[in-house]
């Protein structure tokens, strides 16, 4: 399902991110200080994530900005929605992030 990241977030700067390699974690970095509000806006509508900032130590992000994608459970049509749901996301916290500053 990388490829709906690829088409509705990296063309316009709003993610990076690093495609597992042999694994399915995906470590994904959206706009500086957004990384909750995505959370919290995906968790709204019924989408389960890994806690913001579970990769770092103490799970305390600095920067607000990461993410772990871990689909474990969902089936294909499942994760179809739920990764729609997390590119709206975070699309929507980069416009407020915009619009803030």
């Amino acid at each position: 399902r990388c490829n709906k990241l690829e088409e509705k977030l990296v063309p316009y700067g709003l993610i990076s991110y690093r495609k597992p390699n042999g694994g399915y974690f995906i470590s994904l970095d959206c706009m500086e200080g957004t990384a909750t509000r995505v959370f919290n806006l995906c968790k709204d509508c019924g989408v389960t994530l890994t806690t913001v900032g579970a990769t770092f130590p103490y799970g305390k992000d600095p920067k607000d900005s990461n993410m772990r994608i871990a689909p474990t459970y969902p089936s294909l049509e499942e994760l179809a929605v739920a990764t729609d749901v997390l590119c709206i996301a975070i699309r929507l916290a980069a416009l407020e992030k915009l619009l803030e500053e």
